[in-house]
């Protein structure tokens, strides 16, 4: 959430940044409930005085006179009072404060403007899509692709977009989350294993809630939702705590299944392995200085991009204008794959920036010095990396005439094959 005194007092600054982005927020009806609540608790702290006043000086009266016997009557009188403005303030609450939620954060100002994808702005190429197999066709349409990745298994398992992987296609998944959970390691990021299944309080504290409720799947028991990527467990480590300044920056990874709705979302383009209900992904979360944030997220990037060169992967980055970023974003780059089958870019990580606003939501704290004040830390997170559509890339990419594919030598190490190969008897079960 953005800071309240700041909203209250740069109302303007305030209706031009979201007047900028996609998200539906009713700042009257917000300012006037603020109203409300700010009245209300300027009369609860004046009665709440005026009853320590009168309790103060009733304890020095003579309980049988009769200006004592006044005061008890004014005491019931204030307390009466007290008791339905407090009333009052708790039934005003919920509301204030669902209004509060449902304001997005803002864009940076060096966030181009603009109101949908098409307005996002190319920064930077690597590779060439031309360097790409000649061999390269839609990995779907690969012959053996649907034994190695089996949906209409995962169909009758589960529901459309919960796919199978077999055999060494299941092996060579596993080499992709080593790989980037390694390489992670050696940019000084602690992996952790979280939990994928978080409470409401997580996921408002992320600002999945209340932007994202029909993407997520929730449990009828436990009002638990199932992660639609390890930023929410992950960021949540450190909810209601404090650092010390030194302490930061904090970079953390974790490899999770994600799960996702993606209601709405189904028509063309999305074969294969380019839009799933679950996937795998490895995501880095940072927790950092107010004063390095911008920087902090060019790092970020850079950590992601290092992945696809080391997978000789080509990509572009995107900067996403402000109408097509996230809610709590801030500032966010895109990472695009190409895929070299299907002659078209696909996203495989987003990286972004949420200056402080999370971290509100979060109550992550950090101390400059002993006994100073606490202010809120700055957080980020990027995909390191997803892998669905990096895998599409690498099957079409390094697709070879004989319909095996070349692994990049950076796998070889988890993955111990120079080539996969689709042929039926690699998933016939051994005698």
């Amino acid at each position: 959430m953005l800071d309240l005194q700041w909203c209250r007092e740069h109302t303007d600054l305030l209706r031009e940044g979201i007047a900028k982005k996609k998200f539906a927020c009713d700042l009257d009806v917000f300012f006037t409930l603020d109203g409300q609540r700010r009245d209300l608790c300027s009369q609860v702290e004046v009665l709440r005085a005026e009853l320590n006043t009168a309790n103060d000086a009733m304890s020095r009266l003579d309980k049988r006179s009769e200006i004592f016997q006044a005061e008890v009557t004014r005491l019931k009188n204030i307390s009466s009072r007290l008791k339905l403005q407090e009333e009052a303030l708790r039934e005003l609450e919920p509301q204030w404060k669902a209004a509060y939620l449902a304001i997005p954060n803002i864009p940076h100002p060096s966030v181009p403007i603009g109101k949908t994808a098409e307005h996002n702005v190319t920064l930077a190429t690597w590779g060439s899509p031309e360097q790409v197999s000649p061999y390269a066709v839609p990995h779907y349409d690969i012959p053996g692709f649907d034994k190695a990745i089996d949906f209409p298994r995962g169909v009758k398992v589960t529901g459309a977009g919960f796919p199978f992987y077999v055999g060494d296609m299941a092996r060579l998944v596993r080499a992709l989350i080593a790989f980037f959970l390694e390489e992670a390691r050696l940019k000084n990021y602690v992996e952790i294993l979280p939990p994928i299944l978080v409470n409401n309080t997580s996921a408002t504290a992320t600002g999945q809630l209340p932007d994202k409720e029909g993407q997520m799947y929730h449990t009828l028991e436990g009002d638990f939702y199932a992660i639609p990527t390890a930023e929410v467990p992950v960021t949540n480590f450190f909810r209601e705590e404090i650092f010390d300044a030194k302490d930061l920056p904090l970079y953390r990874c974790a490899y999770t299944p994600c799960f996702r709705r993606e209601a709405g979302s189904w028509g063309k383009d999305v074969r294969g392995l380019n839009r799933l209900h679950q996937f795998d992904k490895v995501e880095l979360v940072k927790w950092v200085h107010p004063d390095t944030g911008l920087g902090e997220l060019e790092s970020l990037r850079q950590d992601a991009e290092s992945l696809l060169q080391k997978l000789g992967l080509p990509y572009r980055v995107l900067a996403i204008c402000s109408g097509d970023m996230g809610f709590p974003h801030a500032k966010q780059y895109d990472l695009e794959v190409w895929s070299g089958g299907q002659k078209r870019w696909l996203e495989v990580s987003s990286c972004s920036y949420f200056t402080d606003f999370q971290a509100r939501r979060a109550g992550i704290r950090f101390r400059s010095s002993e006994g100073g004040k606490t202010t809120f830390v700055h957080t980020l997170n990027g995909s390191g990396l997803a892998i669905p559509r990096v895998l599409a890339a690498i099957l079409e990419n390094f697709l070879q005439e004989d319909g095996s594919v070349l692994i990049p030598k950076v796998l070889h190490h988890w993955f111990s094959q120079e080539f996969f190969s689709f042929q039926p008897q690699n998933f016939r079960p051994q005698k």
